[in-house]
Formats: structure tokens, sequence, C-alpha cells
């Protein structure tokens, strides 16, 4: 069973930085391109970025680039979000997916972790 666990979540200053964790189990690494998504109270869920299967390809919403930095390391079986410059907008729940093509449909997700943004 392919399972995605996110973490790294939490309360952050406007203005502030945070990492999140989408650490993977179930598959080969390296097999599945990842996702991940945020979705606010009474918003739809919206894409924030995705990453290749090997890394080399990244792709951001425009609402998050040059803030927002996604990268993996498949010996760990796990991917990265930087989030830099946070703004009251970026706070969300954020999920991890997993796809078998670049940014395509998510086949596999992850339970979440709170992000809130104070002033």
């Amino acid at each position: 069973q392919l399972q995605l666990v996110e973490s790294g979540g939490g309360l952050v200053q406007l203005g502030g930085s945070l990492r999140l964790s989408c650490a993977a189990s179930g598959f080969t690494p390296g097999y599945y391109a990842i996702g991940w998504f945020r979705q606010a109270p009474g918003k739809e869920r919206e894409g924030v970025s995705c990453i290749s299967s090997s890394g080399d390809r990244t792709h951001y919403a425009d609402s998050v680039k040059d803030r927002f930095t996604i990268s993996r390391d498949n010996a760990k079986n796990t991917v990265y979000l930087y989030m830099n410059n946070l703004k009251p907008e970026d706070a969300a729940v954020y999920y991890c997916a997993a796809s078998e093509t670049y940014c395509g449909p998510m086949d596999y997700w992850g339970q979440g972790t709170l992000v809130t943004v104070s002033s």
C-alpha cells in the first residue's frame, strides 16, 4: 500500500519561512511524480508545485513563484517544499500527492498538514 505522510506544518509569522516534508512508502523511489496542493477554508483546493520522478523538472503556481522551492531526495523517499516570505494567503492545509506522470492526475494523497500565518 502506497502511503504519503506530510509533516512540518505549524504557526509561522508573516514573512517567515517553513519547510514541509512528504515521506513516501510502498513504492520504488523515483517512480512517481509528486505534487503539493493546498486548501484554505471556503476555497477550492489548488495546485502549488510539482516535481518529476527524477527531480529534473519542477513547476510552480504563479502565486508562489520566487518564494517556494520544491525538491526531492529519492534515497530518503522524501519530497520537500521550502516556503519563504509567507503571506496570509498561504495559510491552508497542505497536501502532497503522487502521480505516474509529471504534474498529471494524482492517484495517491496524504492526510495534510496545517500551515497558519500570523500577523
